[in-house]
């Protein structure tokens, strides 16, 4: 039996020759021109002035904070559905995550619920773009002008997805990515900060590469980090930039199709299908559905497993889990959906047979 793998990168010929001209031109470590060229065509792309390349997605949120002068003591509000990176980038600076509930519908962080967690220690608000799916950024932006607070997107499952006709990652003061090998574009391993700020993209750039004085070699005016990407990474991501909208286009075809093959299951409000807000153009990083009925979730996994088909659950809400425990009764929905939501397989390679022969697996387990 093949196995319809989750996730798997989409490389070619293009990522063959960057990668063979890098290491022709020894260019494989953390100089050479395919990382200068992965940050202009990138940041371009999501309409942002500077791009910083990073090592990977977690290092980007961390030196964002870090730039941005999260330190010990503040609070920094993230979502509560959301993977553990997130809530850990403000711990590394010696910050609390504030966890907030998602909203039901579009499972991102509830903005009506992000003025209650304000206090004079908050310094900043992460908004995750969950599954790709945009948050709703005009309240979040409405709220953190308000309250003269930062706001760094976590966009590392949707780029190129839009709110209002506008990319993700292009409202807060920075936005952060992923490009780790089950993403929308990968480099194996990787990430990138975007903002619009010169001073900003300098301080990054500084705090990357150990902190040292760019103009002043090996002399370090404060600590810093390795966190710096290389340029075999840059020279796969310099050709997966010229795919992405390609990739997109193909993701919410398969998403055309899931919703399709499972629409008898939700008409019968068996499973609820991948949301897409009015507001939102979702770029359905993997096709998501929630399955209703008390342990039915796992259940299907499992008879999904058995056909070679996989899956994934998904995230646990970071409240409950030992080290960001926070009063379970304000997560109502973070639960909720955690406990019902299941990934598809989304990969590029996914045919409209495949998704057909997963739907009609579904509909003869729940139905």
């Amino acid at each position: 039996m093949e196995k319809i793998p989750i996730a798997e990168p989409s490389l070619g010929q293009e990522e063959l020759e960057n990668i063979t001209l890098a290491v022709k031109t020894n260019w494989v470590s953390s100089k050479g021109e395919f990382i200068e060229q992965f940050e202009n065509d990138f940041s371009k792309y999501c309409s942002m002035k500077h791009g910083v390349a990073t090592s990977n997605g977690t290092t980007a949120l961390h030196l964002a904070l870090r730039a941005l002068g999260i330190k010990n003591g503040d609070e920094v509000i993230v979502p509560d559905l959301t993977f553990a990176a997130t809530a850990n980038a403000a711990i590394y600076c010696g910050a609390k995550p504030v966890l907030v509930d998602v909203h039901p519908d579009y499972w991102g962080i509830d903005p009506e619920k992000i003025e209650q967690k304000i206090t004079s220690k908050t310094k900043a608000i992460i908004p995750v773009h969950l599954y790709g799916h945009p948050c709703d950024m005009k309240p979040i932006m409405d709220i953190a002008r308000d309250h003269k607070l930062f706001v760094v997107e976590d966009v590392a499952e949707a780029p190129g997805s839009e709110y209002s006709g506008k990319k993700s990652g292009s409202f807060g003061d920075i936005s952060c990515f992923s490009f780790y090998g089950n993403k929308i574009i990968t480099t194996g391993e990787g990430g990138m900060c975007l903002t619009n700020k010169d001073e900003l993209s300098r301080k990054m750039k500084i705090l990357r590469d150990h902190g040292m004085n760019p103009g002043k070699r090996y002399w370090h005016d404060e600590i810093g980090f390795n966190y710096r990407m290389t340029n075999l990474q840059a020279a796969i991501g310099v050709a997966q930039v010229k795919k992405l909208d390609s990739f997109i286009e193909k993701k919410r075809q398969i998403a055309k199709w899931y919703s399709k093959g499972l629409k008898g299951a939700s008409e019968k409000r068996l499973v609820t299908l991948h949301p897409e807000m009015s507001w939102a153009k979702c770029v359905y990083w993997m096709y998501s559905i929630l399955v209703e009925g008390k342990g039915r979730r796992d259940g299907l996994m499992e008879k999904l497993e058995s056909e070679g088909i996989e899956t994934r659950p998904f995230f646990y809400p970071l409240h409950e889990m030992p080290p960001y425990q926070a009063s379970a009764k304000e997560f109502k929905f973070s639960e909720m959906i955690s406990r019902k939501g299941i990934n598809l397989p989304s990969a590029m390679s996914l045919s409209e047979e495949d998704a057909t022969r997963i739907s009609e697996k579904i509909g003869e387990f729940l139905l």
